[in-house]
């Protein structure tokens, strides 16, 4: 079970429009100072919302990387993968506990 999330969908949400204002309104500012100014007025660490303003940068497509989409499935894939390995273990050692009992037998 995830651990749950310490700020809610619409302050970050509220946060990241709040950064993008800023830097549309200031073309100038960096986006960590525009981060880190938008995150003392939300008592948000700047380097936390900086991160949030790149994932929704990089999900709109501006800027290269994985997007959220990805990453969720990407897990996924990596959980079922474990799962699988973790049976295939466990069926080898049962056909070869069930091969050497038959063996044992004659």
């Amino acid at each position: 079970m995830p651990a749950p999330r310490k700020y809610p969908d619409e302050l970050r949400q509220r946060a990241v429009r709040l950064v993008r204002d800023r830097i549309a309104d200031e073309p100038g500012l960096p986006v960590s100072r525009a981060c880190r100014l938008v995150g003392e007025q939300l008592g948000i660490n700047g380097d936390t919302l900086r991160n949030w303003v790149r994932s929704e940068r990089v999900d709109a497509g501006e800027v290269a990387g994985r997007t959220s989409d990805d990453a969720m499935r990407m897990a996924e894939l990596e959980k079922e993968n474990r799962e699988l390995r973790r049976a295939n273990t466990i069926l080898r050692q049962a056909s070869a506990y069930f091969a050497q009992a038959e063996l044992d037998r004659r």
